[in-house]
């Protein structure tokens, strides 16, 4: 548990809805699908289990640059996001966040793979577990996971979200 000030959120449409943005002084450490008035119990809960007892405090200024990539990569202007993460996870978890973050735009890869990548090739249902807690779906691209046999799996934001950002892009068609 780390200690921080404040948790800065704000919201933001997008083609797959409102997306709520939070994020500490050292960067974005959460993103929520929904909009602020619905995600704010889960976010207050999330806070309080990893950053002790900071403050929520809405402020798009301070996001606005998270918000400028998410929008560029909607639009379809941007593959890959350079926004500071602050993340909170197992030392498991974050190993899988990192080799998920290194998934081309465009491209797909299994659970499976991911578990040999990381050199736990028994470990597939553990890889989905620490995909499942992605704190900051997609920009830790875990929309480009994928069952073994091509089929789209799970996503905490819902099936949908997860096969419009893979049509989004180009991935789609060879998946499908």
């Amino acid at each position: 548990m780390t200690k921080r000030s404040f948790i800065y959120v704000t919201e933001m449409n997008s083609p797959i809805g409102a997306l709520t943005i939070a994020s500490t002084d050292y960067g974005v450490c959460l993103i929520e699908f929904g909009p602020v008035k619905e995600s704010c119990s889960a976010i207050r809960t999330w806070t309080k289990k990893h950053f002790m007892n900071a403050e929520l405090k809405e402020d798009a200024e301070k996001l606005q640059p998270v918000v400028t990539e998410l929008e560029e990569y909607f639009a379809g202007t941007r593959t890959s996001f350079s926004v500071k993460l602050d993340l909170v996870g197992s030392k498991f978890q974050c190993l899988v966040w990192e080799k998920v973050k290194l998934i081309p735009y465009g491209e797909t890869k299994s659970y499976k793979q991911i578990a040999m990548e990381i050199g736990a090739p028994k470990a597939v249902r553990a890889i989905g577990g620490s995909n499942n807690k992605n704190p900051v779906p997609i920009l830790i691209p875990c929309h480009r996971v994928i069952g073994s046999n091509g089929s789209m799996v799970g996503y905490g934001g819902g099936l949908d979200k997860k096969e419009h950002l893979l049509r989004l892009e180009g991935a789609i068609e060879r998946i499908s």
